[in-house]
């Protein structure tokens, strides 16, 4: 009788065992892995928590809020897709395993970095502007009524994007392909608190101090009252642009030293699927 035990004709359960514990050890050795099965359902549970929350005791803001929320979504995507067009156009090369030809090459890192943010921008353009002339055939709603600022509130959050972008991509640069899934996940997990669809009130009151470090939240809450008091924030627009400079001047250095390090360790030519 064999050693490991028998389901059927032609199974084995010591060998279904063996490739669960394979499976087991990657998730134990990745914590990016890992995050990503507590991520979902509990930015489910804050988002729409936090709404709920709010349109109880707001109830009058349900007649007012299809052109916010509209608005909402589409400027948040442009947060998502810059960060997310940056990362995956950085991930294309590891996935190509092409980044030890990149360097072999004259190109500069500062070079790649720029061809990056170009290549984001125009993702963001690609699958921004169609959407909301979209909106306008379907609702009857243009985002482009919100006029100039409309301007400034898409510079700031891609600005915001490309800075989240360039540290993700350094991380994964640290710690290889198992931190690839931050590339999708880790700026959701800003949408609970960066006041998307409810205003910074809402939150807890020591989470708002958190709300307020971020860029994407002075854009909403300028939205908000763009709409609802046709008043323009400057001030917000300022504090935003403020801490656009210093997370990108952080997300910079990450990726430029997580790059040096992998060069020095040699780790480049073994990035890859």
């Amino acid at each position: 009788m064999s050693r490991a035990r028998s389901i059927g004709a032609d199974g084995s359960l010591g060998r279904i065992w063996a490739m669960l514990l394979r499976y087991l050890y990657l998730l134990r050795s990745s914590w990016p892995r890992a995050l990503e099965l507590l991520y979902w359902p509990t930015l489910q549970m804050l988002i729409w928590g936090f709404m709920s929350q709010f349109l109880y005791v707001n109830s009058n803001y349900v007649f007012r809020a299809f052109g916010v929320l509209l608005a909402a979504v589409m400027l948040w995507d442009v947060l998502f897709r810059g960060q997310l067009g940056l990362s995956i156009s950085f991930l294309e090369e590891m996935w190509a395993r092409n980044l030890g030809h990149l360097f072999v090459t004259p190109l500069r890192p500062f070079e790649w970095v720029l061809a990056l943010l170009s290549m984001s921008l125009i993702r963001v353009l690609i699958g921004v502007v169609p959407a909301a002339l979209l909106a306008i055939v379907l609702y009857h709603y243009s985002i482009f009524s919100l006029g100039l600022p409309l301007i400034a509130f898409f510079a700031v959050l891609l600005a915001m994007g490309w800075a989240l972008g360039l540290a993700i991509c350094g991380l994964i640069l640290r710690h290889g392909m198992g931190a690839e899934s931050l590339a999708w996940l880790a700026v959701f997990t800003l949408s609970p608190i960066s006041a998307v669809y409810y205003p910074v009130s809402i939150l807890p009151h020591w989470l708002q101090h958190v709300s307020w470090a971020l860029p994407s939240t002075y854009v909403f809450e300028g939205m908000r009252a763009l709409l609802f008091q046709k008043a323009f924030r400057a001030d917000y627009l300022s504090i935003a642009g403020a801490l656009d400079l210093v997370l990108l001047a952080l997300g910079a250095s990450a990726f430029f030293l997580a790059l040096r390090d992998a060069r020095q360790r040699g780790a480049l030519l073994q990035m890859g699927e």
